[in-house]
Formats: C-alpha cells, sequence, structure tokens
C-alpha cells in the first residue's frame, strides 16, 4: 500500500468537518464510558493531518488539523472531567454507598484527597492516562465535596497534557511511519503504554514519612 492509497484508508475514519464533533464526543463520554476508542480516535485523525502536510494536501477541507484537534481534545477532555465531577458532587447518600462498596474508589478518594490538600494534583494527571482513572478520579473528587478550584485547575493540565500526547503521538506516527492504520496502532500501543506505567504510578504505595531526629 503507498503512501496516498494509506491516506486514503484513513480519510475513511477522519474525512470531513464531523470528525471534530466525534472526537469531542467519545472524549466528553468515556469519562463514564472508558471503553470508547477516544485515544485512537484522536491519534488516528493527527496521522491522517501529518501525513496530508507531507504530501501537500492539508488544504483539503477532508484533512483535521493539528491544532483545532488538540484543543477540541483539550477542552472535551477538561469538560467531561467537570460533568462527571458535578453529577458525583450532587451525587448523594447513594452514590456514597456506592463508593463505600468499591475498594477502588474508595482508596481513589482518599489519596485523591490527600494529594490535594497538601496543594498537589499529580494524581490526577497521572489518572487522565490510566485505564479508568480519569472516571475514578473526577468521580471521586466530586463524591469527596472536594472544591472546584482544588480539582478543576488539574484537571485542565490533566487534558492539555494528554491531548498533547495524544496528538504528539500521531504526529509522530505520521511523520515516520506515514499514513497508515500500523502507524496509528504503533501509537496506540505507546497510548497505553504510558497508561500502565500511569497505573502503576498511581497504585504504588505512598513513601511513609521519615520519623523525626
Amino acid at each position: 500500500m503507498n503512501l496516498l492509497d494509506s491516506l486514503g484508508s484513513l480519510r475513511s475514519l477522519t474525512a470531513g468537518p464531523w470528525i471534530y464533533p466525534v472526537v469531542a464526543t467519545s472524549i466528553l463520554l468515556d469519562v463514564f464510558l472508558p471503553v470508547l476508542p477516544s485515544g485512537f480516535l484522536v491519534i488516528t485523525a493527527a496521522t491522517a493531518a501529518t501525513a496530508a502536510t507531507a504530501t501537500a494536501t492539508a488544504s483539503s477541507p477532508d484533512v483535521p488539523s493539528l491544532i483545532p484537534l488538540l484543543l477540541c481534545a483539550a477542552t472535551a477532555s477538561v469538560l467531561g472531567d467537570f460533568l462527571a465531577y458535578r453529577l458525583a458532587r450532587r451525587g448523594g447518600a447513594r452514590l456514597d454507598r456506592a463508593i463505600a462498596r468499591s475498594r477502588r474508589l474508595s482508596l481513589a478518594q482518599e489519596r485523591l484527597g490527600t494529594a490535594l490538600a497538601r496543594g498537589g494534583g499529580l494524581l490526577v494527571v497521572l489518572a487522565r492516562f490510566a485505564p479508568a482513572g480519569r472516571s475514578v478520579v473526577s468521580l471521586g473528587a466530586g463524591a469527596a465535596k472536594r472544591r472546584s478550584k482544588e480539582f478543576l485547575p488539574w484537571s485542565a493540565l490533566a487534558g492539555v497534557v494528554w491531548a498533547s500526547y495524544s496528538v504528539g503521538l500521531g504526529w509522530l506516527g505520521g511523520q515516520w511511519l506515514g499514513a497508515t492504520w500500523f502507524s496509528a496502532g504503533v501509537s496506540t500501543l505507546a497510548l497505553f503504554l504510558a497508561g500502565g506505567l500511569a497505573a502503576y504510578l498511581i497504585r504504588r504505595p505512598a513513601e511513609a514519612p521519615a520519623p523525626a531526629s
């Protein structure tokens, strides 16, 4: 398959301005349905855009652009986090009981509260990459009644970092491997590897404080 044929096959998924609302909707909803392929969509669209630029076809209206794609992905990520946070914050006793029955949600809620109370939100950024981590942290922050000014700035940073990384992977794949499904697959694998590393760092026990001398 030559470059133009490969580009054409990628366009079958990313052609037209509809790709932006599709990507945004997928990212917005995957905080509730983590099985949605939002990362793959972002990477594939970025790969097609990069390869189109390399073949001087970027002016075609059916090719997505990298900067609007990045802004679309980051904005949808933050809006999805905020929606989950607000719903959990207003969830009441029923949601509190559901979280109490889930060891994973309870632990995430406790660790998130500790991290935010200390003025650090690295956990929020890491959770954006971990499988279902975004859901756990956003819902946990709302259920714990964390203040929005404690959670949302870190959520915004997490959305920008995740979107930049995903678009960057698509750009690198398109530059190095061309507009092929293999390129999109390799880039998506790199996103999953980052998610696995993030999950490991989140689950790693925190270091105990050193005893006072």
